[in-house]
């Protein structure tokens, strides 16, 4: 009785798994029957429609600007150098960083006793010299009345000879008489001889005076000089700047203690490439002398000084590339420091049949996105001639004459690409297009 308990229990159960089952498997496929059912009633999905700022291209006249850097510097500085070895025993309190001197002020001052010493001897020897030179003038002078009295000796002791032949012609003189008229005619001579060479002597005294008054003269400059390069002068207007000395130092000769730099001559030194350096140039291949635009960035913003472009280097650095130009500061240089990092702008000649766009409307690969009347976007080429910031000066081309193109290129944007046009206000509240759904005509219910 037991065993039919247990064997009827264990069929209930086995019939009562059945069913679970089967009842498990009609509601799977009722439930796969209702999906399918609602898939064919299913509406087509929607085209996305994107929201984008256009803008329009018009062919124009722009004067593009070169925007570049440089470097301004000084045309005119002045290194000071001591002239003389020796201790600074005097330095003007506008000698230091920033200071301000005028032409022919006393900035610094060596020790000078040893040029004054070297000056005084010089002077005496100059004394000397001209004591000298003195003496042989009055030797020459003397020597010249000397020959003067020798050559009237030498006269009349020719007088008297000439005396003695005539009156031994006529047979009154004696041969002894003409004799002693002929001795003393021929000492007079010789001693007119003696008179003149001791003239040369003085004179030659007074010629060896004169190169020694010269030469000491000489000496007495160069001591003058010395003592005048132991004082350090400004030898313009300027301010002061890389300042290496203090009071009570010893300097050496040529050892550099400041420099002077004059602030009403600054210029901007500017590095350009080769085909910027052609965009400046006339059709004679010389620079435009033109304005140009100085910024300096500053704690209150942009500062902008006045120049204009100077002159082109005539070289090129060793290993350098490009050209260097220069502009000379015209207004505002107060403001400006030799040193001083700057940017510049430069205008360029006007260019004809081009339009100015946003940076950001022109794609990596060369084009741009322009809408027609239902904003279906299409890629159009654009030739970049400037880029000017965030703005891009582009050839006009006869399609992108009167085009809208897309302001700002996004990813998600590209030909066939349906836009929907806003304001600039809208576009500045997001920074990419925003994807809206237009919902397709409806289809059959298969419901």
């Amino acid at each position: 009785m037991r065993f039919l308990t247990r064997s009827l229990l264990g069929l209930f159960l086995t019939f009562l798994t059945l069913a679970l089952l089967f009842l498990a498997g009609f509601q799977l496929v009722q439930a796969m029957q209702g999906r399918g059912e609602g898939a064919g009633r299913a509406r087509p999905a929607g085209e996305q429609v994107y929201a984008a700022r256009l803008v329009a291209v018009q062919a124009d006249v722009i004067r593009p600007e070169l925007q570049v850097f440089g470097q301004v510097r000084s045309r005119r500085e002045l290194q000071l150098r001591a002239g003389a070895a020796g201790r600074i025993v005097q330095l003007d309190p506008a000698l230091q960083e920033g200071g301000t001197v005028v032409a022919g002020q006393l900035l610094a001052r060596i020790d000078p006793a040893a040029a004054q010493a070297a000056l005084d001897s010089r002077q005496a020897e100059r004394d000397d010299a001209q004591g000298t030179l003195r003496d042989a003038v009055r030797r020459v002078d003397i020597a010249d009345q000397d020959v003067a009295a020798a050559e009237r000796q030498a006269q009349l002791r020719e007088a008297a000879l000439d005396r003695q032949n005539q009156l031994g012609d006529r047979g009154l003189g004696t041969t002894l008489d003409r004799e002693t008229a002929e001795l003393a005619a021929s000492s007079a001579q010789q001693t007119l001889i003696a008179s003149r060479a001791a003239r040369a002597d003085a004179e030659s005294a007074v010629t060896a005076a004169e190169n020694a008054l010269r030469r000491a003269e000489i000496a007495l400059a160069e001591a003058r000089r010395a003592l005048t390069d132991t004082e350090i002068r400004a030898g313009f207007d300027g301010r002061v700047t890389g300042v290496t000395v203090v009071e009570g130092a010893l300097v050496g000769v040529n050892e550099q203690l400041a420099t002077i730099v004059d602030p009403a001559a600054l210029e901007v030194q500017i590095p350009l490439s080769l085909d910027q350096f052609a965009r400046l140039l006339d059709d004679a291949g010389a620079l435009i002398a033109q304005d140009i635009r100085v910024m300096l960035p500053g704690a209150g913003g942009v500062m902008q000084v006045g120049a204009r472009l100077d002159r082109a280097a005539a070289s090129v650095a060793e290993g350098g590339a490009g050209r260097v130009v220069y502009g000379a500061i015209t207004d505002g240089g107060a403001l400006l420091r030799p040193g001083d990092f700057v940017s510049l702008a430069i205008p360029e000649p006007p260019l004809e049949g081009v339009a100015m766009l946003p940076a950001t409307a022109v794609g990596s690969d060369g084009t741009v996105l322009a809408a027609d009347a239902e904003g279906r976007l299409t890629a159009l080429p654009a030739q970049v001639l400037r880029r000017q910031g965030d703005q891009v000066i582009i050839r006009v081309s006869d399609a992108l004459d009167g085009a809208r193109i897309v302001a700002e290129r996004a990813p998600q944007l590209g030909t066939g690409i349906r836009i929907r046009e806003i304001g600039q206000d809208e576009a500045a509240t997001g920074t990419a297009p925003r994807a809206e759904t237009v919902a397709a005509p409806a289809g059959p219910d298969h419901g």
